[in-house]
């Protein structure tokens, strides 16, 4: 059984960032949306009509070389040291490529899904009560009980297109925090510096079954990222495109400070290494004040 929330309001979306076909949470340059990419084209995301079957099923497979117990060994020690006893809530938590491991190290770990068909696969690794799914809009929705962290990994934040929408998330994170509770975020660092003047994309891979760039439009702090990926031997490409609005670390501090969150700590990888001007993402974690 998947527990369904209330429908999110328009334009709130929520589910783990994207991979090449627009997956769940990504590297710098990728993110899990996929769709139409011109601004006045981009409708408001409130089901699963872009998180499909098609997609759910193929995530996975696409995302097996980030989701390898090694790949994922850090992130899980980060998370697992944070919510020590207490409970974890994980928005956007997919198809459980962190939440389900996370879980097995005996970390008490709820979700919350926008797209029903990921939250299915999930489904096929964990059940109900041993992970228990919200579906709904990571912005908005609320579940059940407080928690000593929330966390939003693999840039899924970037899902959220206003920056309405992305400190309301901040808002929903500290709704859900016991006092003392960190909130978590894994997200790339705008790489504008890379930006040759007078020019609007990025490469970010190039490889022989993967192209992807990202284009920017400044002014509204949005990017989006084109993907051209093969699919089997035959020489044909799939093209994808995800939207993001792209925010810098200071711009997420104000919006933590906003929603009553103290910044803790920066990171540039969930193996703590130090967070430089050269660091191309970081993991920032946020604290609700006690009392």
């Amino acid at each position: 059984m998947i527990t369904r929330a209330p429908e999110p309001a328009a334009g709130r979306v929520g589910t783990e960032g994207a991979a090449e076909s627009a997956g769940k949470g990504a590297p710098p340059g990728k993110s899990r949306r996929q769709g139409r990419v011109r601004a006045a084209e981009w409708s408001p995301v409130t089901s699963s009509e872009l998180w499909t079957r098609e997609t759910a099923d193929r995530y996975d497979a696409e995302e097996a070389e980030n989701s390898s117990p090694a790949a994922l060994a850090p992130t899980l020690d980060f998370l697992a040291r944070l919510a020590g006893n207490g409970r974890a809530l994980e928005f956007a938590i997919g198809t459980g490529r962190v939440g389900v491991p996370l879980r097995e190290r005996g970390v008490l770990v709820t979700g919350i899904e926008l797209s029903e068909p990921m939250a299915d696969v999930l489904r096929t690794k964990a059940d109900e009560e041993t992970l228990p799914v919200v579906i709904g809009d990571m912005a908005t929705t609320v579940v059940p009980g407080s928690f000593t962290l929330v966390y939003l990994v693999y840039n899924t934040i970037s899902n959220l297109l206003t920056q309405d929408e992305q400190v309301a998330c901040f808002e929903n994170a500290a709704r859900h925090l016991a006092p003392g509770g960190r909130f978590v975020i894994e997200l790339v660092v705008p790489p504008l510096r890379f930006l040759p003047p007078g020019q609007v994309a990025v490469p970010f891979d190039v490889s022989d079954r993967h192209l992807g760039f990202d284009t920017f439009e400044l002014v509204q702090q949005h990017l989006v990222s084109h993907h051209f990926t093969r699919d089997g031997e035959d020489g044909r490409y799939r093209r994808g495109a995800s939207r993001h609005r792209y925010a810098w670390p200071a711009e997420l501090d104000l919006m933590a400070r906003i929603a009553g969150l103290e910044q803790e700590q920066r990171v540039a990888d969930w193996d703590g290494s130090p967070f430089t001007d050269d660091s191309p993402r970081h993991i920032s974690v946020w604290r609700k004040p006690v009392g």
